[in-house]
Order: structure tokens, then C-alpha cells, then sequence
């Protein structure tokens, strides 16, 4: 008998939150792949920022949309400025661009303490990555190999501040950027570990969309505390820049998932109207508050049933689901398999 249920999409303030558990649409061919060249002290904490974006991209999605590989310039080991030695797939000797689909990605990744001298070897890396269409990075000071190759004459690019005056006297055609991230069309810049990941986030927006990189963001930022006054970041869409009402509703929304308010008690609460409210949903979330708190309390439920050992019974109660039934029905409908089923892909 055909399946007559319904899909359900989530709205884009909740699919963040759920995109690995959903099917993925327009999955790539194949994933892209993204070289990096370790400079010898280069900067371990840019360079895990950058490789974490990748990682984390793949993790948020049932099919791989990046692979990356570590070059070395002469050696297999390479020493980071932590004193601790990487493990590279190969060295540029034995890495030869011959073409687009061995790599789609170049970045050369510096730190403080890296040797500012040209290496004739990586600079025909880069000259050939460049005449392949290539894009190229450069990560603390990895603009300078860019630089020595000569394509970044005539552009814009980003360095750590300490190296800013090496550049404009060794390379006058070379505008060294006062902001920590340059994006041009074939080259992407950045200063440090933070712009790293800024930088990496680009990249995947560009390959990927704006999804992705909101759902990235949503992992590596809980931790970030300079705007929420040390209170960690507990629900999608959760945005400082809100109004408060609309952050007021959201928080009662996240506290009485097993027992759901009504939208009239939430509305008498936070003191809005009904109307106020849906236009307050409506123009920061794009969606209605019934459809946010359906998705909120779904999203706790999958979290609860592939994370604990509870019952799916006692989950759609924890969830604010009257029945297992209807529990079951949403579920399905909103991740296209039953709550049983999921929990067994879990455990397979």
C-alpha cells in the first residue's frame, strides 16, 4: 500500500538544528576536496579551525560535501608552533595539480613563527593550482607564498599584522588589507584562527548555501558568550539582535516543552497581542509561532530518542505529544521514518 503520509519541511530557523537527521537533497557528485600546505611552526589553533569547519560541514549532512588532504612541503612531519608534529598524505614533491579534480582547494597555512622566504617548489605548486582555476588560500601569513607567485599583484589580501610590513615592501603591487578576512574571486584570505573559520564558513557557503554554513555555525558558536552575558545558547534562531518580546516567547517556548503553553497563555505572558506576536515570528523567524514550537518540541523529541535510553512512549511525553501516535505520525512526517525505525538506524 503507498505511504500517503505527508513530508513536512522544517522552516529555516529549526532546519539548522536537524539537517544530518534529514535526507539530503541535491547531494554533489562528488565531494570537494581541499588541500592544505602546512607551513613549518605554522599556527595549529587556524588550522583546526579551518579543518573543524570541514569536518563539521560533513557531519551536518548524511552525505560528505568535503574532503581534505595535508601536504607538506618537504617533509611528511611538519612541526606546528605548539611543538607538535603533523602527519601529512604527502609532500608538494610527490603532489603533482594535474589536473581540476585532484584538488579544488589550495590553502598554505602560516603562523608566527614561519620562515617569510620564498620556496621555489611551492611557488610552482601554486602557479599551477592558479592556471587550473584553483581557488587559493592563505591562512596567518600563507598570502606571502601567494605573493612570491606572484597572484596577488594588483589585489587585496589579509596577513597577521606582524607581517604587514614584509608585504608592502617586499611586494609594492600587493594591497595588504587592515581587515582580518579578504575575499576576492580565486583567493581567500585570512589573519588568524578566528577569520579562519570565517574564511572557511565562506568557502562553504559559496559550494553549499546559507543552510549549511547556519547549521555549522549552530555546533562550533554554543560556546560563545560576549553577547548572552555567560548564558549558554540553548535553542536555534536564538539571536541577540532580536526584539525582546520575540526572545521572551522563544524562552517560554524552550521551558514548557512537556507541557505546552497556548498561544494565548504565551501571548498574556510576555504582554503582546496575537497578532503582535505572529508578526514578530513571521518577520525575524519567517515562520508562525504554532510551526516554531511544533518544531522546537520535535527537534527535543529526536534528541531524546537518539541520545537516551527512554521509552518512545515517555519520549512524545517529555515532548508534549498527547499520543504515541501522534508523536509517531509527526515524526515520520518531519523526518521520514518512524521514531522506532530511527532509533534502530541509531544503533545499526
Amino acid at each position: 500500500m503507498q505511504d500517503t503520509a505527508k513530508k513536512r519541511d522544517f522552516s529555516s530557523v529549526m532546519r539548522s538544528s536537524n539537517s544530518r537527521y534529514l535526507s539530503a537533497g541535491g547531494v554533489p557528485d562528488k565531494p570537494v576536496k581541499v588541500g592544505f600546505v602546512l607551513l613549518e611552526h605554522f599556527s595549529m589553533m587556524a588550522f583546526t579551525a579551518a579543518v573543524d569547519a570541514l569536518v563539521t560541514t560533513n557531519l551536518v549532512r548524511t552525505a560528505p560535501l568535503f574532503e581534505h588532504i595535508i601536504l607538506g612541503v618537504d617533509s611528511r612531519k611538519v612541526l606546528s608552533d605548539l611543538g607538535i608534529e603533523i602527519a601529512t598524505n604527502a609532500t608538494l614533491e610527490h603532489f603533482t595539480i594535474e589536473h581540476r579534480g585532484n584538488i579544488d582547494i589550495l590553502i598554505v597555512c602560516g603562523g608566527f613563527r614561519c620562515d617569510l622566504n620564498e620556496n621555489p617548489q611551492l611557488t610552482e605548486t601554486l602557479k599551477a593550482a592558479d592556471k587550473l582555476g584553483l581557488t587559493l588560500g592563505g591562512i596567518w601569513n600563507g598570502s606571502v607564498a601567494i605573493a612570491y607567485a606572484g597572484l596577488l599583484n594588483n589585489q587585496r589580501c589579509a596577513a597577521h599584522p606582524e607581517n604587514h610590513a614584509f608585504i608592502r615592501e617586499q611586494f609594492p603591487r600587493v594591497e595588504v588589507a587592515d581587515t582580518p578576512l579578504v575575499i576576492t574571486e580565486r583567493c581567500v584570505t585570512c589573519a588568524g584562527p578566528v577569520s579562519a573559520l570565517d574564511m572557511m564558513l565562506t568557502l562553504i557557503r559559496k559550494h553549499y548555501g546559507e543552510d549549511i554554513v547556519r547549521a555549522i555555525r549552530e555546533i562550533l558558536s554554543c560556546d560563545q558568550v560576549a553577547e548572552s552575558g555567560g548564558k549558554m545558547k540553548l535553542q536555534a534562531g536564538d539571536d541577540p539582535t532580536h526584539p525582546e518580546n520575540l526572545r521572551s516567547l522563544m524562552q517560554l517556548m524552550n521551558n514548557n516543552i512537556e507541557e505546552p503553553l497556548t498561544l494565548e497563555e504565551l501571548t498574556a505572558h510576555v504582554g503582546v497581542s496575537r497578532r503582535q506576536m505572529e508578526r514578530l515570528f513571521q518577520t525575524h523567524l519567517e515562520t508562525s509561532p504554532s510551526r516554531y514550537y511544533l518544531e522546537l518540541r520535535i527537534t527535543h523529541a529526536r534528541r531524546l530518542l537518539l541520545q537516551t535510553n527512554e521509552t518512545i512512549t515517555n519520549v512524545a511525553l517529555a515532548s508534549g505529544f498527547v499520543s504515541t501516535s501522534h508523536f509517531s505520525n509527526c515524526y515520520k512526517d518531519y523526518f521520514g521514518m518512524s521514531p522506532s525505525a530511527a532509533r534502530q538506524k541509531q544503533h545499526s
